[in-house]
């Protein structure tokens, strides 16, 4: 047993070990990269092997060209893959890391997915992947006039799986705003205020081209897909199918050589029947809610909706036929053995 133990617990420390970079960056990257540079002045170099893309666009919007002293402007980033932008199926995930080097400061409304960074309290990230690579953030210049202000602004588009890949794109974005008093323009404030300001090559954005080879791969994408929804369909009803009809079978030939489950005392069976009776109710339950509910339920980009409602029926039902077993076994006549 101890050596069963000692298996199980090496198995799962594994399982959390190859675990950690799949979780480690999704809340936000850390203040250095894998290469031990700041990370938002040289990129997340972990993803799409250390380069960055023009497939990842990065924009603001809101940006003036000359700042007033504590004065707050609302900037709003968007992260996108330019696959996605122009309606193919590119990555639809997304993070940024923002910094001005401590000059002024950022604020957001809380139903913004935003932190500060790890190692760099001044700067900014997202706090979980966004799905449509938005946020609304609020920058207050400076209190007094420090020369121009540097922006950094680097953003990643991933593609879900978990892990950094070379199917991640970023790209990062610099600019300045200006002191005050330092330009002049005929251009209205709000023109300045709602001016954006990009990252991505144009031939990405507007001029893609899908060439006979990425039809081809979404076609067959398309049928690995279907091919697997209906192979995981057979699979479970198969399954299910099995244990329903040895469950029967085992039913039937007890009842035809008068024979049953052993006997069990009933300080015994009570809490077994307890026990089951609270699996079954709860799992009925959220099985009855998940049905109702028009929020999917997915992880990784893969609906799990269906499954999940039919292992919850699956196991109410599994625990509540436990409960029959339980009475039945309290019923039985104790034998000899059962005595001793």
């Amino acid at each position: 047993m101890r050596v069963s133990n000692l298996r199980v617990f090496t198995s799962l420390f594994v399982i959390v070990a190859l675990s950690l970079p799949a979780f480690g960056m999704s809340n936000g990257p850390g203040a250095e990269n894998s290469d031990g540079d700041l990370t938002v002045k040289y990129g997340c170099t972990c993803h799409n092997n250390g380069a960055p893309s023009d497939r990842a666009v990065v924009m603001v919007t809101g940006v003036p060209l000359v700042y007033e002293t504590s004065q707050q402007y609302s900037l709003t980033i968007k992260v996108a893959d330019s696959l996605t932008l122009s309606g193919g199926g590119g990555n639809v995930q997304a993070g940024f890391l923002l910094s001005t080097d401590s000059l002024g400061n950022f604020t957001w409304d809380e139903s913004e997915d935003i932190r500060y960074a790890d190692g760099r309290s001044d700067d900014i990230s997202h706090s979980d992947p966004d799905l449509d690579g938005t946020w609304v953030v609020y920058w207050t210049s400076p209190s007094e006039d420090v020369g121009p202000v540097q922006f950094w602004l680097v953003g990643n588009s991933v593609d879900g799986g978990g892990i950094p890949d070379d199917m991640d794109y970023w790209n990062i974005l610099t600019f300045s705003v200006y002191p005050p008093g330092t330009v002049t323009t005929s251009e209205s404030g709000s023109t300045l205020e709602t001016r954006t300001i990009s990252v991505g090559s144009y031939d990405s954005l507007f001029l893609l081209e899908i060439s006979e080879e990425q039809i081809e791969q979404e076609r067959q994408d398309r049928i690995s897909k279907r091919v697997f929804s209906q192979g995981n369909l057979f699979y479970w009803t198969s399954l299910v199918a099995l244990i329903v009809g040895a469950v029967l079978q085992k039913e039937i030939l007890e009842r035809r050589n008068d024979d049953g489950p052993e006997f069990l005392a009933s300080e015994l069976a009570y809490p077994q029947a307890f026990r089951r009776t609270v699996a079954s109710i709860v799992s009925f339950y959220f099985g009855v809610r998940w049905s109702s509910s028009d929020s999917p339920i997915t992880f990784q980009d893969v609906d799990f909706t269906d499954f999940s409602i039919g292992s919850a029926f699956f196991i109410s039902a599994w625990a509540a036929y436990g409960v029959y077993r339980t009475i039945l076994a309290a019923r039985k006549e104790p034998e000899v053995k059962d005595l001793m």
